[in-house]
């Protein structure tokens, strides 16, 4: 059995936590560790092959990092240079499984997930597993709780072995409709995970879409490996239909089996479901972080730099970060969206970037800014070297916190420790270096007429990114 995660979502309903980049299943949301390695964890005792994961250019450091720290170091990750779907991911996927000849079962599972009893889904897992050797796509049908107008649903059929007929899949419906769904007791949430041969998905999809999988084949035919990442070839790429595998295939196949699941599922979609699946206090409410409630209920409250205090209220959702407070009605936390598409149209760095921004080589956090200045906190991970740049508006001043700096400005070489400090003038070529063993932390300051993220020639880095 191999896992394939699917990583590409944008997760926007979770704003302010969740951000461009820096979504959903890289956060640490229903435990200690992040969703795609809760994903990635909840599979510890079955027998795998290291997952492949499918991801998109930006997010490439993020996925290799959060894998190290769970001890994964042989998955391959696949970058989408363009979302295009579940159809053309999974495809690529495949196609990459059967590569050298082999042909595993695939379990495909979404990378932000929250599935709270492991042992039943394991179980499931090996049933599903059974179905997928005799030929079958499987689909994993979640027994539904209440008449939710948030998912879709599948239809069961005739029973078959250890699963069933999938009848029919059908849109997200309305309230009275998911009403009649569950009473029927014939409906369960599509839980978006699927279980089949490589080989037995590739064939369906030459069946039922076949300009998907064209495309996918020549898109694959030259890939370029890259450190831990595979990539394809973009131009070809972007010229795929985008679909989903509901549609592209699990619609039109005959060969589509469902087995059902509860295990306390839920795909985390919003604050409010958060708010559900979480653990309540006597109140009925869910609190994360340094938080006071008084005389409020059914809240969920979620505090990450900040003390919180709401006095009160009923039904809310109060999400605090560095540089965002959001506050809504618990039934109208879907409206996050508009929010996020104002930021969005009006380029505010809120809808793409958190205070703190991840790199691979560490992180900076933007501590204070005027007219003219910036300044940052910057984090540089041990033999971690940031690119060799320079820059045309703004000058730099670096000052060591704690450990050591190697710091070329032009033609100089300097080694700083704590207390020292290097000054950068507009235009010098400049870089700068971990060689220790522990963390940098610097304190940098920025000054000039321009002072964005763009102002940058990069001359050479160790992690491919582009010149600018």
């Amino acid at each position: 059995m191999k896992p394939v995660i699917l990583a590409g979502g944008t997760g926007s309903r979770l704003w302010p936590k969740s951000r461009a980049a820096l979504p959903k299943q890289f956060l640490s949301l229903t435990s200690d560790k992040t969703m795609i390695q809760e994903t990635v964890t909840r599979l510890n005792g079955l027998s795998h092959d290291a997952p492949i994961i499918i991801c998109n250019e930006a997010h490439r450091f993020l996925v290799a990092e959060q894998m190290r720290q769970i001890d994964i170091e042989d998955s391959d990750i696949i970058l989408e240079p363009v979302g295009r779907n579940t159809a053309p991911a999974i495809a690529l996927a495949a196609l990459n499984a059967t590569e050298n000849g082999e042909d595993p079962v695939l379990l495909v599972l979404a990378a932000d997930h929250l599935i709270k009893d492991s042992k039943t889904f394991q179980a499931k897992i090996k049933d599903a597993e059974k179905l997928a050797l005799e030929g079958k796509l499987v689909t994993f049908g979640i027994v539904p709780t209440e008449a939710h107008t948030g998912y879709g649903y599948i239809k069961s059929g005739d029973s078959v072995n250890l699963g069933f007929k999938v009848r029919q899949f059908v849109e997200k419906p309305d309230l009275p409709t998911a009403k009649q769904y569950i009473d029927s007791g014939e409906y369960f949430w599509n839980s978006g995970m699927f279980m089949f041969k490589a080989s037995t998905y590739l064939t369906e999809l030459k069946k039922y879409n076949p300009e998907i999988l064209a495309i996918c084949k020549k898109a694959t035919s030259e890939t370029q490996r890259d450190l831990d990442f595979i990539r394809i070839q973009e131009d070809i790429f972007k010229t795929c239909p985008d679909d989903s595998i509901d549609y592209a295939v699990m619609e039109k196949t005959e060969s589509a089996v469902m087995v059902t699941l509860d295990a306390g599922w839920s795909d985390v979609g919003s604050w409010s479901s958060l708010w559900e699946t979480g653990e309540k206090d006597e109140n009925g409410n869910v609190v994360v972080g340094d938080t006071l409630l008084e005389n409020t209920k059914n809240s969920y409250v979620n505090s990450e730099h900040r003390f919180v205090s709401v006095i009160g209220l009923e039904n809310v959702v109060v999400v605090e970060t560095k540089d965002a407070v959001m506050v809504a009605n618990k039934n109208d936390s879907q409206h996050i969206k508009n929010v996020v598409n104002h930021l969005k149209s009006n380029k505010r760095p809120e809808f793409e970037f958190h205070r703190e921004v991840f790199r691979p080589w560490g992180s900076y956090d933007s501590i204070d800014n005027g007219g003219r200045f910036k300044v940052k906190r910057i984090t540089v991970k041990p033999g971690e070297k940031l690119s060799v740049q320079m820059h045309h508006h703004r000058a730099e001043h670096w000052v060591v916190v704690s450990g050591t700096a190697n710091v070329t400005v032009d033609d100089n070489v300097n080694l700083l420790t704590e207390n020292q400090s290097v000054y950068i003038p507009i235009g010098a070529v400049h870089s700068l270096e971990n060689p220790g063993k522990i963390p940098l932390e610097l304190i940098e300051v920025q000054s000039g007429a321009y002072l964005d993220e763009d102002d940058i020639v990069r001359f050479s880095d160790r992690y491919g990114r582009s010149p600018k």
